[in-house]
């Protein structure tokens, strides 16, 4: 009987124990992240060195390091569609210390591109925030006949598949974007694929092509130079610092079309959920230096914040729209 009697205390002191435990693991985790890290992070990046996505990146990591009090790297590995970094990152950690910079397309346009892919969205990504976005011009040669988008629209229903524009390659926003249009107006126009982004814009000042869609940082330098001209924007309204570009729906083009690129961070599924609460607020912080902000500006980038279920929402938005327009232009990369 004492034996009995005995058992029950422990088992109740042990119930008690794990209780008690329970209670306090909120806590610990959380004095835990507070301390965290303890050693040196990275930024797995796939894009190369010296551009807006990767500047944006360093300014972020330099941030956090300071922030942190350990160095946080940012790794380029560029090339292979992302995959090349994607793989890297997969073998990463999962406390938080390895992240990556993912663009729109690896999120929201390679599953329809793909029939195997060598990433699950699900699976090996945590995507905690964006980084920044990014509206596109419609960039034309200074001397264009085009004065509005209804002229281009009103040419290229005219006269099926003689005009063109070009990217750098299939799937990227900037094609997508450009297919977009050609969904919504009803038209059908070449599609032309450069090597390198500065061929593509020499190309439309060359008059080798019709127009392409680029953003202040790729497209900006030769409007400077006087050799293209933004004929409108794709945005919801016009852009400061651009008051006398006209978005597309206001130049005579569809209704609310709009063509965004955007860079999201993301760390490895597991990470623990304190931490993640941390790099988001961190992040956040770092967004709103200065310097940051002459970057962006210098870019034609804007943050935005959303909560992460706004943000969860916009990404499945961005998804069925993307997939909607590879489905119907026929595009398949595999």
């Amino acid at each position: 009987m004492t034996h009995k009697l005995n058992l029950s205390r422990r088992q109740a002191a042990f119930a008690l124990g794990a209780i008690a435990a329970s209670i306090a693991a909120p806590a610990l985790a959380q004095a835990d992240a507070s301390k965290w890290p303890t050693k040196s992070s990275r930024i797995i990046n796939p894009f190369p060195v010296g551009g807006g996505p990767d500047g944006v990146s360093r300014l972020v990591a330099d941030k956090l390091g300071r922030a942190w009090g350990q160095p946080v790297v940012v790794e380029n590995r560029p090339g292979g569609n992302g995959f090349i970094a994607i793989e890297a990152f997969k073998r990463g950690a999962t406390d938080g210390t390895d992240m990556i910079q993912l663009d729109n397309v690896h999120i929201a346009a390679y599953p329809h591109l793909f029939k195997k892919l060598p990433y699950d969205l699900n699976k090996d990504f945590d995507i905690l925030m964006p980084l920044f976005r990014n509206y596109f011009f419609v960039c034309v040669p200074t001397n264009s006949p085009y004065k509005t988008m209804g002229d281009l629209i009103a040419d290229a229903k005219a006269h099926p598949g003689k005009l063109n524009y070009g990217s750098w390659s299939v799937g990227n926003p900037v094609h997508l974007g450009s297919a977009l249009l050609e969904n919504q107006t009803g038209t059908k126009m070449e599609h032309v694929i450069y090597k390198e982004t500065s061929q593509l814009y020499q190309g439309v000042a060359n008059g080798e092509l019709t127009f392409a869609l680029g953003s202040l940082g790729t497209a900006g330098p030769l409007v400077r130079g006087g050799k293209l001209r933004f004929l409108a924007v794709a945005a919801p309204q016009r852009l400061a610092g651009f008051e006398n570009v006209p978005t597309v729906s206001e130049s005579g083009g569809p209704q609310d079309f709009t063509a965004i690129g955007w860079n999201a961070l993301a760390v490895r599924p597991g990470t623990p959920a304190a931490v993640i609460e941390k790099i988001r607020n961190d992040v956040r912080q770092a967004l709103t230096g200065n310097d940051v902000k002459e970057k962006f500006a210098a870019f034609g980038y804007e943050s935005f914040n959303p909560t992460p279920a706004e943000f969860k929402a916009f990404m499945a938005s961005e998804s069925k729209r993307f997939g909607e327009v590879i489905k119907k232009a026929g595009l398949a990369l595999d």
